[in-house]
């Protein structure tokens, strides 16, 4: 018998119909077997993090319960990515049709060459942050501490909610 654990992942893009891409994945990962959706937050349009010469964000962050192993996990989601066009340019911070971050899972901590959790930056990112706050508020983030107190600490940055998903 395998265990359950629980995740999130962010979920976010800024190619073509945002918006319809995340919600798209969001779909692709409640399909992927030993997955199971618990909660998804609103859409969230955020600016870019990188060159501002790019379409704003289209972010949701997503909990799941999931028998997968975290390395699983994460190539589950990276092919999602695949199937929905990402090209992984090498450019940090650059336009993409789609990115699936696994920010969180239970209470692990791990930093390989493949993986870290949890996500670097979660702490600073307020298009992670308020919508994680918005499914999970209570949760408490590895090395950081509690979402509650990140996100008193972090500016919404002009991130403004756009759909109730």
């Amino acid at each position: 018998m395998s265990s359950e654990s629980k995740a999130y992942i962010g979920l976010g893009g800024n190619l073509g119909d945002a918006a319809e891409t995340v919600r798209k994945a969001r779909r692709a990962v409640r399909a992927v077997p030993g997955v199971r959706e618990l909660a998804f937050s609103s859409l969230y349009r955020s600016a870019p993090m990188g060159p501002s010469d790019q379409p704003d964000y289209v972010n949701a962050v997503m909990a799941v319960v999931t028998t997968l192993a975290p390395l699983d996990l994460l190539r589950a989601l990276q092919q999602i990515e695949q199937t929905s066009g990402r090209v992984r340019t090498g450019e940090r911070w650059g336009p993409r049709t789609l990115d699936l971050d696994l920010l969180l899972y239970d209470d692990l901590v791990l930093d390989s060459e493949i993986l870290t959790i949890p996500h670097p930056g979660i702490a600073e990112r307020e298009f992670v942050l308020y919508p994680l706050a918005e499914i999970a508020p209570d949760v408490y983030i590895p090395h950081h501490g509690p979402l509650r107190e990140l996100v008193q600490n972090c500016p919404r940055r002009g991130l403004t909610v756009i759909a109730h998903d």
